[in-house]
């Protein structure tokens, strides 16, 4: 099930558990985990963009390595409140994973980019560094800011 309140994600959740966190782009899939405890997130594997069916099966590889108890998908809403098409297309991409069997919670994402790229330049990382990295930092901050809502 898809759902876009913390509260009522953290019903469908069992008590612990990780949590996968998504930046969802047309060329790359970011992510991070989570602990179990819901403390901290973390980057973690890109996924370089391809057909759905391959996409799917990398994010269900990734889900394997860990006891994941639910998906947080990055929504990018424009700074109006407003959803755009990219927006839709988030929205879609969790259509599609629904099958996957793990809720889902589709989260405002407004800031993370910028957000994450603030932290590694403040870390002194090269430019290349960063574009290689962009992505995951910013999924592991779209999951920072759900698992603060969902333990607060």
């Amino acid at each position: 099930m898809i759902y876009t309140s913390a509260p009522e994600f953290r019903v469908v959740l069992p008590t612990g558990g990780v949590l996968i966190g998504l930046d969802v782009g047309s060329k790359t899939i970011g992510t991070a985990f989570c602990d179990a405890g819901w403390s901290f997130a973390s980057p973690a594997d890109l996924i370089i963009r391809s057909k759905f069916s391959k996409d799917k099966l990398k994010l269900e590889a990734a889900i394997a390595t860990r006891p994941t108890a639910g998906i947080v998908i990055g929504l990018p809403i424009n700074m109006d409140g407003s959803e755009s098409p990219r927006s839709q297309s988030s929205r879609a991409f969790a259509r599609n994973i629904e099958d996957i069997g793990l809720p889902i919670l589709l989260w405002d994402e407004r800031w993370s980019t910028v957000a994450a790229e603030r932290v590694m330049i403040e870390a002194d990382l090269s430019r290349a560094k960063r574009a290689e990295r962009i992505d995951n930092a910013a999924a592991a901050h779209i999951l920072q800011g759900a698992i603060d809502a969902l333990v607060g």
